[in-house]
């Protein structure tokens, strides 16, 4: 088959944004996926990171939205900047009549920013996903097909992440608070925690956020029993809503071994789902059944989260598969930030309480 074939039958990625999360882990995902996905532009801000990280995927390399948004070689558009710039990049892919756009999470940084983007992606006809890739693991897509009526019945629902030191995570940490980190945070200021609360909720909850959604009919009620910080960077939240309790943990210790897990529990049925870490290209979740004495496993499958999120772009933009709604994203966008803001709100109210008996 000849080159030329080939050019016109895979579609042309532009990616905005060439940092860790494009370096590690879109562009080996989207070399596996090479029979219908190329990349052909690679945009940063940084012209010596566009430029070499460009040269190892044969890539044109840009420092401007605009030169990545005029090629007319790229038809998907990742979005992967920092996220206060993702709602007004997302909006103009839309409007350059691009034919699919990812964007990292969260996609918005408020629910107007959200209702706009929904707006214009109507308007235009152009899909977007967010890079909430647990949604599109295969072991996930398996629970789903296998759950029967676990989403209605279940009380109890856990989110547990256990990850070694990451430069990124911590980094993340302290993006959030706006303020110069003076090395390490001074964890005697609310500010602080409170800032490190919300970027643990923005930057990793969030990944399970959506999963947790799906398992709470009454997610709009939702309210924070307890909230704290865990040192150095982690998290223990305890939430509930009228019908579900709801459980986010988060550690970061010096563990080599990564654990991932989300859980589900009904009177009687319990779900498990075990995904692999982000930064090791290890294949997809697991997904266990208990039903009584009985245990049913599904996965692990051939390809992880990631991959099935740039599949599912490449299915969008060719017209294969339907959008999700636009109105899935804004929930799942402010069903986050309502638990950021309650999370907050909760620490705040620690520390009044604390503050007065010192008084």
């Amino acid at each position: 088959m000849s080159s030329h074939t080939d050019a016109t039958r895979t579609l042309g990625v532009g990616i905005l944004g060439a940092g860790p999360v494009t370096q590690a882990i879109h562009l080996p995902s989207l070399a596996r996926l090479g029979d219908i996905l190329t990349v052909r532009h690679i945009m940063d801000v940084d012209p010596a990171v566009a430029e070499s990280v460009a040269a190892r995927v044969g890539a044109a390399h840009s420092t401007s939205i605009e030169a990545l948004l005029g090629d007319p070689n790229v038809e998907i558009v990742a979005i992967c900047s920092p996220h206060q710039f993702h709602a007004e990049q997302v909006i103009a892919a839309c409007r350059a009549g691009k034919k699919a756009v990812l964007c990292e999470k969260p996609f918005a940084m408020n629910a107007e920013e959200a209702a706009q983007i929904s707006a214009v992606s109507e308007e235009t006809g152009v899909p977007i996903i967010v890079g909430a890739m647990h949604t599109f693991d295969p072991g996930w897509l398996a629970a789903q097909e296998n759950w029967d009526h676990l989403p209605e019945t279940a009380h109890t629902i856990r989110s547990s992440i256990v990850l070694p030191p990451n430069a990124r995570f911590e980094d993340f940490a302290t993006e959030i608070i706006t303020r110069p980190a003076g090395g390490a945070p001074d964890y005697s200021d609310p500010e602080v925690i409170k800032g490190a609360l919300r970027g643990g909720i923005m930057g990793l909850a969030i990944h399970d956020l959506p999963l947790i959604r799906r398992f709470t009919p009454d997610f709009k009620d939702i309210e924070v029993l307890e909230a704290r910080h865990v040192r150095p960077f982690g998290y223990v939240v305890s939430l509930r809503t009228p019908t579900r309790t709801i459980e986010l943990r988060a550690a970061m210790n010096n563990t080599w071994k990564p654990e991932w897990s989300f859980e589900a529990f009904s009177d009687d049925v319990s779900l498990r789902i075990d995904f692999t870490p982000s930064y090791v290209q290890a294949g997809s979740a697991v997904a266990t059944f208990t039903r009584g004495t009985q245990t049913t496993i599904h996965g692990p499958f051939e390809h992880n989260g990631y991959e099935g999120e740039w599949r599912e772009l490449a299915a969008l933009a060719t017209g294969a598969k339907q959008p999700p709604s636009a109105q899935t994203l804004i929930d799942d966008l402010t069903f986050a930030l309502d638990i950021a803001d309650a999370t907050v709100a909760n620490v705040e109210a620690q520390h009044a309480v604390a503050e007065g008996a010192h008084a």
